[in-house]
């Protein structure tokens, strides 16, 4: 009888959480958002605000919390699109701080350059087959405000995310971006330490 072969033992990195684990590729009727021309310039920008991963900031989640409150929404983020994913600075109604950019809403909202709303996910072809609206957390409608940095370009969003359907009249459109300058002016001026 031959020995049993030895086993091998991989290290692998840690999963972030468990959301982001389960998205690894979009379905393959699911129209992922393009990148932008200037995508270069774009993460640059991005990056450039010293603002990816680090810790939740009061002067954000106030913003958030009033959104979310104001608007009546179980989620709303600030979220910020890097190469490969969407990150959030702040959340509510969300435990994930990241889901993969292939199947982010934020990654169709930064190539608008006004209010990007999906009234229901559903009924649009581009994200009916979505993991985030087949499943958890189970998207309905979407309102998203690009985000600016300092040099203009959109680097993530202001979002509104639920359950159902829904619409965003001409009041709440102007509220909406509103609040989206506000978190626009605390990503322009950082915290000093």
């Amino acid at each position: 009888m031959r020995p049993a072969p030895a086993l091998q033992v991989r290290r692998m990195r840690p999963i972030k959480n468990l959301l982001y684990a389960s998205l690894q590729a979009p379905p393959s009727d699911m129209t992922p958002a393009h990148q932008p021309p200037n995508e270069p310039a774009r993460l640059q920008a991005l990056r450039a605000l010293l603002i990816l991963d680090t810790p939740p900031e009061e002067r954000f989640d106030r913003i958030v919390a009033f959104a979310a409150s104001e608007f009546d929404m179980p989620i709303a983020l600030v979220s910020l699109v890097d190469g490969h994913r969407q990150w959030f600075k702040s959340r509510v109604g969300l435990a994930d701080c990241e889901t993969p950019r292939d199947v982010s809403f934020c990654a169709h909202t930064i190539l608008a350059s006004a209010l990007f709303i999906v009234e229901d996910a559903l009924l649009d072809s581009r994200f009916a087959d979505n993991p985030l609206v087949t499943g958890a957390p189970n998207i309905r409608f979407y309102a998203g405000a690009p985000l600016h940095a300092p040099g203009g370009e959109r680097v993530g969003t202001l979002c509104l995310l639920d359950q159902r359907p829904r619409t965003l009249d001409a009041i709440e459109r102007a509220i909406l971006g509103t609040l989206c300058r506000l978190v626009e002016e605390q990503l322009a001026h950082p915290v000093a330490s």
